[in-house]
């Protein structure tokens, strides 16, 4: 088998790009939620929930831009339209919510599912031996999982 100058199988990179090309486009759906509901949260958390809110969806900015640039250390094209994001996405879209409770549902809800598109990935990433794209989903998956941890004691919910 002829490897990459990664180093790895270029039919396994081609799917994980497609993999983390599926995962963009949920990460864009999901920054956009954020940024939704960082401006139109109302009530008495306004202001703890407006700044947090900031504070994911920079995070989540900054990972949007971490796949992109994996799909082309990978030798592919990262997705890039919102035509393509809404086609693919599975995460929730949050249209006008301004209630403390159902923004921070909304984002446990796309967290939830980004964290098993992500466990896809890592399993598809360890069985190729692209240590790059396993070493950022792990990453991914340990911040979010402590995020969701975090959101659901907010509404005082268990895991």
């Amino acid at each position: 088998m002829k490897l990459n100058s990664l180093g790895l199988d270029p039919s396994k990179t081609k799917e994980l790009a497609n993999q983390l090309n599926d995962l963009l486009a949920n990460f864009q759906i999901y920054y956009q939620n954020l940024r939704g509901i960082h401006w139109n949260i109302k009530g008495k958390n306004f202001f703890d929930l407006h700044v947090k809110f900031e504070e994911l969806y920079t995070d989540a900015n900054m990972k949007v831009d971490a796949i992109a640039e994996r799909v082309l250390t990978l030798g592919e094209t990262p997705l890039h339209t919102f035509e393509d994001y809404t086609n693919i996405a599975k995460v929730p879209v949050g249209k006008n919510i301004s209630k403390d409770e159902n923004a921070v549902e909304l984002i446990v809800n796309s967290l939830t599912e980004l964290l098993q598109i992500e466990r896809e990935i890592l399993n598809a990433s360890d069985e190729a031996n692209d240590e790059g794209t396993n070493s950022m989903m792990s990453d991914f998956i340990t911040e979010q999982e402590k995020t969701v941890w975090m959101m659901n004691a907010w509404l005082g919910k268990s895991i």
